[in-house]
């Protein structure tokens, strides 16, 4: 996103001017007198006695841009909020505990939540009243009146003078609830069942997805539809649990489909759908249909990671190229336009460009003539359903109603002869939209977000032997440690040269999660040797030692009206799913119990609330396969550059192992048996190099060839 200009150039320059967030960046030149959130601000609002209007959204939220459009780019509005209150602008993504925690205020008090959210607060951070999105003026939507802006306003601050102690009292109990909801979330009841019977157990949160699934189109209940990752990823390794011949019984005779049919039409579905950016690469938000057609069109870096991911892992189950292709045609988007030059990774694309929706990514019938000639366009526009009535405002959005095959059958062409028209437009159309203008890019680089998309390159060359995903993820990962580091204190945020802001649990443990990933990918011990110490600050920071698990602030972080800690995924994993995913496999690598004794602790009081409610808790679940299977400890030992080696590595990497970890050194390599357990005391076999397989705590004979390694999987 360019940056904002010279503030002479404007009327009005607020205290944001000084923020590194483009999110805050934007409304620095609002009429509104606006803080960031800090003491300058709460200061402010007790000595002048006003009330706090708080206000968080982010760079890419097409109704925080609304809002500031009708609202605060609106004088006489400002004048209101500047008069009455004290207003604070806070951007999602740099703080996620004061959103968490005023997020859950507002679904308390509304039943619904969402961005733009506009909390009112007591000047000691105590919300009083909240919602999301508010008009400039009265609008009537069905048989309701939605309050305008000004209306809220000047209501709220009559009450605030006027009826302080109800305004106190209803304060006292909102922050009430939001500590005893804490409370509550980790004190749910624990299991004494073996681990055997809780991993049949686990398999009945596949029930309610299984119900919720849609068999038509794919992913879970109707509009707007949402990718739900993390639960497809749940399903996938539910699959690699069932013999191949009662998954063929199942698949014949049992009137629900089986997980892997779930999981791969949810996969087909959005591939071919709008959500997926035909021509570019990657994945919009979501799809405000139940057909993955029509995407709200932003970008965000923890989709990409996520999804590309997945379908790394169907490939492996499946060799299909469709999803391969997917998998490179997104980290090759994220490559070229989500990647700073110091090796960071971008947060956001806007939905908007020129102030319009979608305007960058739709076409019209003249549009691709122009472009394609009359032959090759009628053919392509066939294929992604270009007509003139359009699909989306009267343009339209490209997406693929047939697979290729059954539609090269109508056409009377080869397979072959399709694919070169069609890459041959899609190149030429791609190379003319990049002419147009782009939407706004949020070049803020958050550490957790990074971390999630390191494990995804990493984990992209690992499986599908990419060296320059390999580069990408280590470049990555030596720019935040080297420059989101501070006195051994992972930060949060980075932009125009400056880091700031402590890090909160999903930056210490993404990190960590994408570090180990990148161990997996290179063998390079640095990796893990930063991983584990990530991990071990995290706990000294952020462990919960009365209930378990993980607080998201640490125990240096201001002091807020309660201290979050999030237990449920939602669109990213919750921080403490990805931290206990973290703790067993460096358990598994290092044979340190403690870090499986901390994950069992907590896990324990998920497992009943993970399965009932598998949509919220999708990595959880994933996480809960891992800590009750019989895990895989895979120690290759030989030179890396050895060919005998590599093809024993090849052997694992060939297959969807997501119950497993995986170390390998040369057996001289001191530093690396030194730090990770599993490599210790590992001898070449007969002078060859050798996987050592342990499971159950027990070893098997190390195996030297890939025909008796794979006879061991």
């Amino acid at each position: 996103m360019s940056e904002p200009q010279s503030a002479t150039t404007y009327k009005h320059t607020n205290r944001l001017i000084n923020e590194t967030s483009p999110y805050l960046l934007q409304h620095a030149h609002n009429p509104v007198d606006w803080f960031p959130w800090g003491d300058e601000a709460l200061q402010k609002a007790k000595q002048k006695n006003k009330p706090i209007l708080l206000s968080v959204g982010y760079s890419a939220c097409h109704w925080c841009h609304v809002m500031e459009r009708e609202s605060f780019e609106n004088e006489q509005i400002a004048a209101l909020m500047n008069q009455y209150y004290v207003s604070i602008k806070v951007d999602r993504e740099e703080r996620p505990d004061i959103d968490t925690i005023y997020m859950q205020a507002v679904q308390a008090m509304t039943g619904q939540g969402g961005w733009p959210m506009t909390m009112f607060l007591t000047a000691d951070g105590r919300p009083f009243y909240g919602g999301t999105y508010f008009p400039p003026q009265d609008r009537r939507y069905g048989q309701q009146v939605m309050p305008g802006f000004p209306r809220i306003l000047m209501s709220l601050a009559e009450a605030f003078a006027q009826h302080r102690q109800e305004i106190e009292e209803q304060a006292t109990e909102v922050a009430e609830h939001l500590n005893r909801r804490g409370g509550a979330l980790a004190g749910l009841r624990k299991s004494s069942t073996g681990a055997a019977a809780l991993l049949e157990t686990l398999q009945a949160a596949e029930k309610p997805l299984l119900e919720d699934f849609d068999a038509q189109d794919g992913g879970f209940g109707g509009a707007p539809k949402f990718p739900n990752t993390m639960a497809l990823e749940f399903l996938l390794r539910l699959h690699q649990h069932r013999p191949a011949g009662e998954l063929a019984v199942e698949t014949t005779q049992a009137t629900q489909p089986s997980e892997l049919e779930v999981v791969e039409t949810s996969l087909q579905r959005m591939a071919s759908g709008g959500i997926y950016d035909q021509l570019g690469g990657g994945f919009h938000r979501y799809s405000v249909d139940d057909i993955w057609l029509v995407p709200h069109f932003e970008k965000m870096l923890y989709d990409n990671a996520l999804l590309s991911r997945l379908y790394l892992h169907a490939y492996l189950v499946t060799g299909k190229p469709l999803y391969r292709r997917i998998v490179e045609e997104t980290l090759d988007y994220v490559a070229r336009e989500m990647t700073s030059p110091e090796g960071g990774f971008y947060s956001t694309q806007d939905a908007d460009s020129e102030g319009v929706e979608g305007k960058f990514f739709v076409w019209t019938p003249a549009d691709v003539e122009r472009v394609l000639g009359p032959q090759d366009a009628a053919l392509v526009m066939r294929y992604y359903d270009v007509t003139p009535q359009g699909n989306f405002e009267g343009k339209n959005i490209l997406h693929v109603r047939q697979d290729r095959e059954t539609f090269a059958r109508q056409e009377h062409l080869s397979i072959e002869t399709l694919d070169e028209i069609l890459e041959r437009g899609r190149a030429a159309l791609f190379q003319v939209r990049e002419q147009r203008v782009r939407p706004g890019r949020d070049e803020k680089i958050l550490t957790s977000w990074n971390g999630l998309m390191l494990r995804s390159f990493a984990e992209a060359a690992r499986y599908l032997k990419r060296e320059d995903y390999l580069q990408i993820a280590q470049r990555n990962a030596s720019f935040l440690l080297e420059t989101l580091r501070q006195d051994d204190r992972v930060l949060r945020t980075y932009k125009d040269g400056r880091a700031r802001l402590r890090g909160y649990l999903e930056d210490y443990a993404f990190l960590a999660d994408g570090l180990l990933a990148l161990y997996e990918a290179s063998f390079t011990t640095r990796w893990f040797v930063e991983a584990r110490a990530t991990m071990d600050q995290a706990i000294i920071l952020f462990a919960d030692e009365q209930q378990g698990g993980f607080f998201d602030t640490g125990t240096d972080h201001e002091s807020l009206i309660s201290r979050p800690k999030d237990i449920m995924d939602n669109a990213t994993p919750a921080g403490n799913s990805v931290a206990m995913d973290v703790l067993l496999r460096l358990s598994a690598l290092t044979g340190e119990s403690s870090y499986r004794e901390r994950a069992d602790i907590y896990l324990q009081s998920l497992f009943e609330a993970a399965i009932q409610h598998p949509l919220a808790f999708g990595h959880v679940l994933g996480v809960l396969d891992f800590a009750l299977s019989p895990v895989k400890e895979l120690a290759v030992i030989g030179e890396i550059a050895k060919a005998e080696t590599q093809a024993l590595l090849d052997c694992i990497n060939a297959r969807y192992l997501p119950n497993s970890v995986l170390a390998c050194a040369a057996p001289e390599n001191q530093e690396a048996s030194s730090a990770i357990a599993l490599l210790a005391d590992r001898p070449l076999k007969d002078q060859q190099s050798a996987v050592y397989i342990c499971q159950n705590f027990a070893c098997q004979a190390p195996v030297t060839t890939t025909q008796a390694l794979a006879a061991l999987f």
